[in-house]
């Protein structure tokens, strides 16, 4: 396709990013990393990027490295002379930080934000925020991805009786009931109370489960405490089958162990995070070919509309 992209690695994202680069037709640019021994690292682009548009593949999962290490290579595609530079973070960390939600406590979603736009961002692509209104912080363009375009066909090609779309918590509901409505299922409401964050203390249902087949949706599954606890609840309360589709996996702390041992049937995620071990309940579905399409449609100044299903 045209020479005038190019696509570029960071170390975070290597893959995923050499997938998307084939799926678009070519081939990721040549990167190094110079490190020091004290940990400080500097890239460096080895071809010329002066004049192109340059995308720069990286999710910000910690460590905070990942994070930094983005905002320097697009310090460093700016300092080259590159035309355009995109931002595409498959996975936006920090976005769980969206508002001030107890006193004296920071936004870091609009920190990273300024931060990107300060580095010289021009334009930022990404999958399924926390938060739709993170959009906003940004004062350049942002194409905001939904994994649904990849969960949907999944779910409709299993073919499940009885599908019951869910969320593990009330704060993804709008989430569960556009899932729902789009592929015209039932919908019950987990409700959740937390001493803290990380720690449920309680966890219950509303609406039937029983000899249904649920399907839990969330944007991140961290710890997989909500999630393995809110599919045991159900499991308990006759329900058929429980799987979940949730798009970035952190699965930090114990989250593997809690899946192997819950009464989750399947946990379906994306590759935006790569994980860091094998677990016989999870299946990944690619999504290099939807951001090689949405960059497609970026480049020629084509409408992506028709690329998401909601």
């Amino acid at each position: 396709m045209s020479s005038g992209i190019k696509f570029f690695a960071g170390s975070a994202s290597e893959e995923l990013a050499a997938n998307i680069a084939g799926s678009y037709g070519q081939e990721l640019g040549k990167i190094s990393f110079s490190h020091f021994s004290d940990g400080e690292f500097q890239p460096r682009f080895e071809e010329t990027v002066r004049g192109k548009e340059v995308f720069l593949i990286q999710s910000t999962y910690p460590s905070i490295d990942n994070l930094f290490e983005l905002l320097l290579m697009v310090d460093a595609a700016k300092r080259a002379s590159a035309k355009q530079i995109v931002a595409v973070i498959p996975y936006f960390g920090y976005a769980r930080q969206d508002r001030k939600d107890n006193p004296r406590v920071a936004i870091g979603a609009k920190l990273v934000a300024n931060l990107l736009t300060a580095a010289g961002i021009t334009r930022i692509m990404t999958m399924d925020l926390h938060a739709d209104q993170i959009q906003g912080f940004f004062d350049v363009p942002v194409d905001h991805l939904y994994a649904s375009a990849i969960f949907i066909p999944y779910l409709q090609e299993m073919g499940l009786d009885n599908l019951t779309m869910s969320s593990p918590d009330t704060g993804g509901t709008r989430r569960a009931n556009a899932y729902a409505k789009h592929i015209d299922s039932d919908l019950v409401i987990c409700y959740k109370q937390r001493k803290k964050a990380n720690q449920i203390e309680k966890i219950s249902v509303i609406g039937d489960v029983k000899d249904k087949n649920i399907v839990l949706v969330d944007d991140i599954i961290d710890t997989a405490g909500t999630l393995t606890t809110a599919a045991d609840m159900m499991m308990k309360n006759g329900a058929k089958t429980v799987r979940a589709l949730c798009t970035h996996a952190i699965l930090s702390g114990n989250a593997y162990e809690r899946l192997e041992n819950s009464l989750l049937t399947e946990l379906v995620v994306t590759d935006t995070i790569p994980l860091k071990q094998e677990c016989s309940k999870i299946k990944i579905l690619p999504t290099s070919a939807l951001f090689a399409d949405v960059i497609s449609k970026v480049h020629n100044c084509e409408s992506t509309s028709s690329l998401f299903i909601f």
